[in-house]
């Protein structure tokens, strides 16, 4: 028999309070009545005794302290689930809002999620081209990977976070489906007009998962929706083999939602306002990527997250570098100067990519020339820091030739058009190109036998004329 229970006892900004409340749990979600028939739902965020505080997802305003009637459900947030999820637009709170009608499930779940044992993880191998050769060449991202970008605010992070779901694909000869669910929090109403209009645009949209929260809905709904999103990504992934890739922006905007929230129900706040549980609520997300041993499909996540003042030792990147697998960092220089992508190399790495790429993956020499495309920008960033000081005239040969390679490298390697999809091989190539830049004596990272088959000084003569304007 349900219960419903007349009245509140407190109304605190989002929360509301309730005694005697018998057998409730936590994170169950409640049914609120108003007096003019309306139904808001909210969840129980903290338990005492019989007194619960319940969180509202569309707010307290218009709430009576007397009259609102709450009834339990027995149930925690549930996600609707189907096929037919794959090409449809949601709110943050799962609710359909593209116009095409309510969702007919063939399963409810759960969007906590369920407890993944450790042991039945498989460790990713194998990558996604994202098209974009800075990504697939030097920070490659692997399949059931979690590979943050990092960037600032009034970068191209949108721009980038379109970019790779347009092109982002797996090897066509796998024979296995892939999708994308996208989840935007927190985005005001151009940005997220932006991203369905790129989407229908491009045709892309019939294989993605829009999740729309804005920054004028509720935050608590904010909350929610990466919840939501890797609901989705998990059943498409586990129980229709599909290869998914979530991209979550902007998690900065999350974190700040979870402030509030944690504000309001009076909790002691940890580092720059923060509740001391930010790492773990973090991980509760980005552990939902990987690949379970048995599952043919896979969840891989891509959070995006803007750091305020580029503040890298900012508590959310701090936090969530430690929780993923690398990082993409995004360089204002770079964006300033026009470089698009404006993908800064050294601080930028992908922890899993050398057991995903090379031969079988990738191509074989893929690794090496990762390794001697870093080894040569680190160099590049040592010339100029020495130019800077005496000159570009009084460098060594070969100090020239690095400050050439990185803008060549820079205006070439990294920066690309926004609908420049390249292969992998056009990427390697590429790199070879730019290498052969260099005298052969300076690439101490590659083997001979890799330097017989693709090291060409002749490779180079296409950049000939762009050095001379230089």
């Amino acid at each position: 028999m349900s219960m419903q229970y007349i009245g509140l006892n407190e109304i605190n900004g989002p929360l509301v309070v309730l005694d005697h409340v018998k057998n409730a749990s936590f994170d169950e979600i409640c049914e609120l009545s108003l007096n003019d028939g309306t139904k808001r739902l909210g969840r129980i965020v903290e338990i005492q005794g019989e007194k619960v505080v319940i969180q509202v997802f569309e707010g307290t305003n218009g709430l009576s302290l007397k009259n609102t009637r709450t009834k339990l459900t027995g149930h925690p947030m549930e996600m609707p689930l189907s096929p037919e999820v794959l090409g449809r637009i949601f709110n943050g709170a799962g609710k359909p809002i593209d116009g095409l009608g309510a969702i007919y499930p063939e399963k409810f779940a759960d969007i906590n999620g369920k407890p993944l044992n450790p042991v039945s993880r498989t460790y990713p191998r194998n990558y996604i081209r994202t098209g974009i050769s800075s990504i697939d060449a030097l920070m490659t991202l692997i399949r059931g990977q979690k590979l943050p970008i990092f960037s600032g605010s009034g970068m191209s992070h949108n721009k980038l976070a379109v970019q790779i779901v347009r092109q982002a694909k797996i090897a066509d000869d796998s024979g296995q489906k892939f999708g994308v669910v996208f989840a935007a929090m927190g985005v005001k109403n151009d940005v997220a007009d932006y991203f369905r209009r790129s989407f229908e645009e491009s045709g892309v949209l019939q294989k993605v998962v829009m999740f729309l929260n804005l920054s004028n809905d509720p935050i608590i709904e904010r909350i929610l929706t990466p919840r939501c999103a890797l609901t989705t990504a998990e059943y498409l992934a586990y129980e229709h083999n599909m290869h998914v890739l979530v991209i979550m922006t902007d998690m900065t905007s999350y974190a700040e939602a979870l402030r509030e929230f944690s504000s309001s129900k009076g909790e002691i706040p940890g580092r720059k306002g923060y509740p001391g549980y930010l790492y773990s609520d973090l991980a509760s997300l980005y552990e939902r990527a990987g690949i379970v041993n048995g599952a043919e499909g896979s969840v891989t996540q891509i959070p995006i997250l803007t750091m305020p003042n580029d503040d890298i030792t900012h508590p959310v990147p701090d936090l969530t570098g430690y929780i993923t697998e690398g990082q993409i960092v995004l360089d204002r220089t770079l964006d300033q100067t026009g470089v698009y992508p404006p993908i800064s190399i050294l601080p930028s790495l992908s922890r899993l990519m050398k057991d995903g790429i090379g031969e079988g993956y990738t191509r074989a020499d893929h690794s090496a020339l990762s390794n001697q495309l870093f080894a040569a920008y680190a160099k590049v960033a040592d010339a100029r820091s020495l130019a800077s000081v005496i000159g570009e005239e009084e460098l060594s040969p070969t100090d020239k030739l690095f400050i050439t390679f990185g803008k060549m490298f820079e205006e070439h390697f990294l920066n690309q058009e926004f609908d420049e999809n390249r292969t992998i091989d056009q990427t390697l190539d590429l790199g070879w190109d730019l290498l052969s830049l260099l005298p052969r004596e300076a690439l101490d990272r590659i083997d001979s036998t890799l330097l017989d088959r693709y090291y060409d000084p002749k490779r180079a003569d296409r950049f000939k004329d762009i050095v001379k304007e230089h």
